[in-house]
């Protein structure tokens, strides 16, 4: 038996055939929960986004237009709805230290360093607006182009790169009031 072509799936979803969007879902869940959960910081509030984008875009499917790249279709669905919870709860994300992802290192101290590093840097991000968070979520977490970002958020592709530009500027600026304050003991300038 082979694999259905994600066309083929979304023309079997569109006519009705609800067992299509199982691989949909399984192929993009990771990747749009990732996106949520970096948003929130809090591991079920991005499982309840994650799965409530993938009901808005079932309901929406009728819309999708075949000369789009179906992720980028799912992404701005997705983006969208998480930006409009988040303007609605009106509530500051947190992120718990046992949720911070760790990367291999030789020495504890290096584990330390690095584990701290990746927590402000994770504290900074979660401080931008929400415009600003998501795409610089997009860009350097799930990896899109300038223009497939635009495409998600339905934005011009010079709009991203001043939002871009804006996310780092803010990021840098707040990870030196961090230094200066003396949050920080060690070197940041490679955030």
């Amino acid at each position: 038996m082979h694999e259905r072509s994600e066309q083929e799936l979304i023309e079997q979803l569109r006519r009705g055939n609800l067992e299509a969007y199982s691989p949909l879902i399984e192929k993009y869940k990771g990747r749009i929960y990732g996106l949520m959960y970096r948003m929130v910081g809090h591991a079920q509030d991005a499982q309840d986004l994650a799965q409530e984008a993938f009901i808005k875009a079932y309901s929406r499917i009728d819309s999708f237009q075949d000369n789009t790249h179906f992720s980028s279709w799912l992404f701005r669905i997705a983006s969208n709805h998480c930006l409009d919870e988040l303007r609605r709860r009106k509530r500051a994300p947190q992120i718990t230290s046992e949720e911070v992802r760790m990367i291999e290192s030789k020495t504890p101290e290096s584990i330390y360093l690095e584990k701290e590093r990746i927590t402000v840097l994770q504290d900074q991000i979660m401080a931008l607006d929400e415009d600003y968070r998501m795409v610089v979520l997009l860009r350097y977490v799930e990896g899109l182009s300038y223009k497939e970002i635009g495409e998600v958020l339905s934005l011009p592709v010079t709009t991203v790169q001043m939002r871009l530009y804006r996310a780092h500027n803010r990021l840098r600026e707040l990870c030196m009031n961090l230094i200066r304050k003396g949050g920080a003991s060690y070197e940041m300038h490679n955030i």
